[in-house]
């Protein structure tokens, strides 16, 4: 688990490299710093329990920090979902950096498109605002939690929105 933390402090630092705007930035990279911290401490304090005795207290805090794993992490992904809204730099071709950028975008466009169906419903309520489905917007978290762990036979890039490409840097 500890391991997984650092897979989302480097996807934080890469979307903090390419995001245009400062203040996103910033704020995720002391979210990936954050992230960093405490999946350090989770190994630690995992070690450390594999070599002494079981005791109630060691394993209240080997909850404990992963608990507040979980948390970095979100904080992680919400700070990538702001710098994703606010526009990414286009990075270089064939790069680690394309493939967290592609992935991005992918939300991204996910995002719009649902946000343009909810804008088309036509259902009004009694003070004649728009009804919205009670499907909820598309997060990062839950595309996140959607992949599958990578095999061989996974391909580099999410599957793209109908109608889109992966590569299409229009949005």
């Amino acid at each position: 688990m500890a391991s997984d933390g650092q897979v989302f402090v480097k996807f934080g630092r890469i979307v903090a490299k390419h995001c245009l705007d400062k203040r996103c930035s910033t704020e995720l990279l002391c979210a990936a710093e954050q992230t960093h911290t405490i999946s350090s401490q989770l190994s630690i304090v995992a070690r450390v329990k594999a070599v002494t005795a079981e005791s109630k207290s060691s394993s209240e805090l080997l909850v404990s920090n992963a608990q507040n794993l979980i948390q970095a992490v979100l904080h992680v992904l919400k700070a990538a979902e702001a710098a994703s809204i606010k526009g990414l730099q286009k990075p270089p071709p064939d790069s680690e950096e394309e493939e967290v950028a592609a992935f991005c975008r992918h939300w991204r466009k996910t995002l719009l498109w649902h946000r343009a169906k909810e804008s088309l419903n036509s259902d009004r309520d009694e003070l004649g605002l728009r009804k919205t489905q009670a499907r909820a917007e598309p997060t990062l978290t839950a595309m996140v939690q959607e992949q599958s762990p990578p095999t061989k036979y996974t391909p580099k890039h999410p599957k793209p929105i109908k109608g889109h490409t992966i590569m299409d840097s229009r949005l």
